[in-house]
């Protein structure tokens, strides 16, 4: 990666699963020079092929076998030249292995080693299994997402994986930033309970105020308010309304047909017929007819696209949202900058495909 505002800084990711090589990602997207170190073998979860594993994108691969002591040697001397290192092993493993932090900061003192788990570096469970969703439960997220009298509606796996690697790249350069005023590196924590708890900071205020059940949708951003939730079109699919504010409100009547005089959206107790009326009313257009009538209008109105039609969107069209790199459709790189921007010029590598590269690169 040639630009990007992180162009020349230098990070250390040790292969894992979800939220350590998709901060990885972000981080090569932003223009540091990612090196992901693979066993040999590969994942053990390969669930497609290395083309197509966008997480990979402007990496660079080298596999060692960190059972072997000359790889754990070879691995620590990059780590000499490195700013930044990602694992994301159980509690232990990397100190057992030989890289655990006290290795590393030993080799290189000003180094951010970033630490990415489910429940954390301590704690009673932090030796225990779990995934995306087992984080996401103990946290209140899980409980508050679905309709009422149904069980929680399990929401990707973006609330604990990914979520929790945008904090750890938040962590990591924050700590970057610290390091080279002090000279000296840090071990940065990142837990999927922490950072999906800290996603619900507002929602834990609304609470202890009054202001939110402790049930599903019944509040304003569950899907209880009826001016903020999803309609089925005539062809089977759906319209998102998010007309929270009045004037927004207003709008969204105006389109819909409906005369403002008939409704008083501040009656919860009339929430129910409300919702009808709305149901009623998107349920007699298709969604192309919808997206036409509130097309420029206020009323926060949208389509539900799927995968395959989001990159089709004229608006994120307009602003190059998605890409086509290299035969696949993905994501651009986020956020933009004004005079650094992000770029993909290095498709996801192959196992140990950068091997000796790397090697001579970063230890010549």
């Amino acid at each position: 990666m040639s630009g990007g505002p992180l162009a020349g800084v230098r990070v250390l990711e040790l292969a894992g699963l979800g939220p350590g090589p998709f901060a990885a990602m972000l981080l090569a997207d932003l223009g540091a020079d990612v090196v992901r170190v693979d066993r040999p073998g590969g994942p053990r979860l390969a669930v497609v092929p290395p083309e197509q594993d966008l997480l990979g994108r402007g990496k660079r691969s080298v596999c060692l076998d960190l059972a072997s002591p000359d790889d754990v040697a070879r691995l620590l001397a990059l780590v000499g030249r490195t700013d930044l290192l990602i694992e994301g092993f159980r509690p232990g493993v990397a100190e057992r292995l030989g890289v655990g932090p006290d290795q590393c900061l030993a080799r290189a003192p000003r180094l951010v080693y970033g630490r990415m788990t489910g429940w954390g570096q301590d704690g009673p469970d932090a030796h225990v299994a779990g995934h995306d969703l087992t984080y996401v439960a103990v946290t209140g997220a899980l409980h508050a997402i679905g309709r009422p009298g149904e069980a929680p509606a399990v929401p990707l796996n973006l609330l604990g994986d990914f979520a929790g690697g945008v904090y750890l790249v938040a962590g990591l350069l924050a700590a970057l930033h610290e390091s080279r005023a002090s000279g000296v590196g840090q071990v940065v924590d990142a837990a999927m309970v922490d950072s999906s708890a800290h996603l619900m900071t507002m929602f834990y205020g609304l609470f202890a105020a009054g202001a939110w059940q402790d049930v599903r949708g019944a509040n304003l951003l569950d899907g209880g308010a009826p001016f903020y939730d999803v309609y089925a079109t005539a062809d089977g699919r759906h319209m998102a309304v998010g007309a929270l504010e009045k004037p927004f409100f207003q709008a969204l009547l105006a389109g819909l047909g409906i005369d403002p005089a008939e409704v008083d959206r501040a009656d919860v107790a009339a929430w129910p017929a409300l919702r009808g009326r709305l149901a009623q009313a998107f349920a007699a257009r298709t969604q192309a007819e919808w997206v036409a009538v509130f097309a420029g209008t206020d009323a926060c109105v949208a389509p539900v696209l799927g995968l395959g039609q989001a990159h089709e969107h004229p608006h994120l069209v307009a602003r190059g949202t998605f890409v086509e790199h290299l035969g696949v459709v993905q994501p651009a790189p986020a956020p933009r900058f004004s005079r650094t921007p992000g770029a993909l010029d290095r498709p996801p590598p192959a196992v140990g495909q950068h091997t000796a590269e790397v090697l001579a690169d970063w230890l010549r």
